[in-house]
């Protein structure tokens, strides 16, 4: 009787083992390990003046609280992409937001810490913008030849994509056209006073800059369409391009109506692996709650999805960020 009695007893404390083994397994998986809550000052580094990157950062930092409510986001500026990545390498920034192509050219390159980068999320699309004034001749960037032509600093993404573009269309950036090395905060103004006879800017849709531009003087947006093609066939990292259309009504009193063809490129938000797991999952978590809210004022921040996210190539998840769409997976 005793006996039975005691392999009876013997049955809970198993059961109760394996419990205590699933529930390790589940936190495991679900929670980041050797990672508190964080907090302290974060810096994000943005871009220029102006520009979405700078008004993304800015509105995520009012929404960072919810998620982090003890980080404190320090928005850096910066040229755009190329600069964006030097920060997070040199560990002058500990996020970002840089586009495919740069990031692929930046590894392929060989950049000091370029094989420690990480990706959180994929964000929106960057559209290809190449603008004049309304009355211009040029219908394509081969016509852009001998004409002043803003092409972006040159740390920034814009500079990188706009080259590729010159010479898709023939062109050499330093020896056919006149190119004038600013930003978006400074190329609408230096064509509304017709110092420069065109500019390119690469950003989400619509970009303020040009917006405020289009409501002081009339411009027009040129197809870039017609390059999609020889601009794949120039280097490795043109795949990161795809052939896309500027909706009608992206700036509507610019387009009257009617679609752009042009080139986008997709845009990460990017760390290191050094980054703290649990710091790395709260932004990620961050950006991606914050989607409606600050899609209400950065519309390209609208395509910000769960579902694409996790497709950040040319670089690899944080760990931090797989754990967080692990911790969301239906």
């Amino acid at each position: 009787m005793s006996h039975s009695i005691h392999r009876g007893m013997r049955r809970p404390s198993r059961v109760a083992g394996v419990l205590v083994v699933v529930l390790g397994l589940l936190l495991w998986w679900l929670v980041p390990a050797g990672s508190s809550s964080p907090s302290g000052t974060v810096s994000f580094a943005t871009g220029v003046p102006t520009g979405v990157y700078a008004r993304y950062g800015s509105l995520l930092k009012d929404r960072l609280h919810r998620e982090l409510p003890d980080v404190r986001l320090r928005l850096l500026a910066s040229q755009g992409s190329v600069q964006n990545l030097d920060m997070v390498t040199s560990g002058k920034a500990s996020f970002t937001i840089a586009a495919a192509d740069a990031v692929a050219t930046y590894r392929d390159d060989g950049e000091p810490g370029a094989d420690r980068l990480r990706a959180c999320a994929r964000l929106y699309d960057d559209y290809m913008q190449l603008v004049v004034p309304a009355g211009s001749p040029v219908r394509s960037a081969k016509d852009l030849k001998g004409m002043r032509v803003g092409v972006g600093q040159e740390r920034s993404g814009v500079n990188l994509i706009a080259g590729r573009l010159l010479r898709a269309a023939g062109l050499d950036v330093d020896k056919d056209v006149h190119a004038v090395h600013k930003g978006i905060d400074r190329m609408p103004d230096l064509l509304e006073k017709g110092k420069i006879d065109a500019f390119f800017w690469s950003g989400g849709l619509p970009t303020t800059a040009i917006e405020s531009l289009s409501a002081k003087t009339n411009i027009q947006l040129v197809q870039l369409g017609d390059l999609v093609e020889k601009l794949h066939a120039l280097e490795p990292e043109t795949r990161h391009y795809r052939a896309a259309v500027m909706p009608a009504d992206a700036y509507p009193a610019v387009q009257q109506g009617e679609p752009v063809n042009t080139v986008a490129v997709a845009n990460l938000l990017v760390t290191t692996e050094r980054t703290d797991t649990a710091l790395t999952e709260g932004m990620t978590r961050a950006v991606l709650n914050s989607r409606d809210q600050i899609g209400e004022k950065v519309h390209a921040a609208q395509k910000v999805d769960r579902r694409t996210a996790i497709y950040t190539t040319p670089l690899q998840l944080h760990s931090g960020a797989r754990h967080y769409y692990r911790s969301v997976k239906p």
